[in-house]
């Protein structure tokens, strides 16, 4: 399959890798990847299913955005980690969550993962109305006991914070601060001007094999994770279709609404580690190193694997042994995945149109980020 795209000199190890792995592939995933050493962009390549501009459901990789626009607020003295939630959010105390703090949500401690009668795909498009319905939803665990995956409403908790304690949402935050002064192809809101750019996600493809260990490991809807993913209400829609709805894309929903090119993933993670276009970088080291830092860790309820967390950020070097300690960034269900390695100095970008088995970051990942590693030398 053809690569399109640019490389810098010393790079064309990563291309070759890309190359490789497409050539691997039956059917062409759509894939983009980007790669800035610092603040220049060294990479900067795509498949023939898609074009380096088109616009793809990053999932996940949303929260990263998410992320970032607490740790600026923070840094700015705007919001305390260790400040309970119903200090800013009264409501949200009711059910025996009065003592949880925003650092617990963040490092998805909280307990509160979905509703026990489920969300509508019109509630789960908007986080206001996400963050009204789980005021009054009683924790799934002790909360700050136990962590586990607040996949799809994580972004409204911390976004609910951000309105009563700023008046303004998340998404203005982020439009105002990151994506804006950046340029930045990575949108929480899609205008409707930026729609003809948008591909839809397409379905997982799996052999035999796959499909087979899927088969072999079924779990109740009404498990943790078929809660947490919504997959106990009425009406359902599959995850891999979320983006796919107009309703999604409008509303940028933070935690997996958003939409973009690997371009504006690597871009933002660029900007917040090393600073663009002559800036100084968002996040100040400390900043970056608190929300970067391992704050769970072992068997996360809601998948029942071992994982760990950052604040907002998946921590990264947990799946990926190439990736320094320190690194800050997310993965997304159809196969994205986006950080910044400061001690290593690059930001990575990658995203794929169809969905990658068996979900997360996608495992071509492993080997994109080796060639990238001794490409930096």
């Amino acid at each position: 399959m053809a690569v399109h795209g640019t490389v810098a000199a010393g790079f064309e190890g990563v291309r070759e890798e890309f190359a490789a792995f497409l050539e691997r592939e039956e059917n062409d995933p759509g894939a983009q990847l980007v790669v800035y050493r610092g603040g220049e962009r060294v990479v900067d390549v795509w498949s023939a299913g898609v074009t380096g501009d088109a616009l793809l459901g990053v999932f996940s990789s949303t929260k990263g955005a998410m992320a970032l626009v607490c740790a600026l607020l923070v840094q700015d003295g705007v919001l305390d980690l260790d400040r309970t939630v119903a200090s800013y959010w009264p409501e949200f105390a009711a059910k025996g969550k009065g003592a949880i703090t925003l650092r617990e949500v963040l490092a998805h401690r909280a307990g509160v993962v979905g509703l026990d009668r489920g969300f509508t795909l019109e509630e789960l498009a908007d986080d206001r109305v996400i963050a009204r319905l789980l005021a009054e939803q009683r924790p799934f665990w002790q909360p700050g006991q136990f962590f586990g995956y607040h996949g799809y409403v994580i972004g409204a908790l911390v976004g609910e914070v951000i309105v009563r304690a700023t008046g303004r949402t998340l998404q203005e935050w982020y439009e105002e601060r990151i994506r804006a002064p950046y340029g930045l192809d990575l949108w929480l809101g899609l205008p409707e001007s930026e729609e003809p750019r948008f591909l839809s996600t397409l379905p997982m493809l799996t052999t035999p094999e796959q499909q087979a260990e899927i088969d072999a490991a079924p779990y109740s809807k009404y498990s943790l994770g078929g809660i947490a993913f919504n997959e106990h209400a009425p009406d359902a829609v599959e995850l891999q279709d979320f983006v796919n709805a107009r309703l999604v894309r409008a509303k940028g929903q933070a935690s997996c609404g958003g939409i973009g090119t690997a371009r504006g993933l690597a871009g933002m993670y660029a900007a917040a580690a090393f600073g663009l276009n002559g800036d100084h970088p968002l996040l100040e080291p400390d900043t970056a190193a608190e929300f970067a830092r391992v704050h769970s860790a072992g068997t996360d309820l809601v998948s029942d694997s071992v994982k760990q967390f950052g604040l907002g950020f998946n921590t990264i070097t947990g799946n990926f042994d190439s990736v320094a300690a320190g690194a800050f960034g997310h993965s997304g269900a159809a196969g994205s995945l986006a950080f910044a390695d400061p001690r290593q100095g690059y930001a990575y970008a990658y995203t794929r149109r169809r969905h990658a088995y068996p979900g997360g970051a996608a495992l071509e990942n492993v080997g994109l980020l080796w060639s990238v590693v001794r490409a930096l030398g």
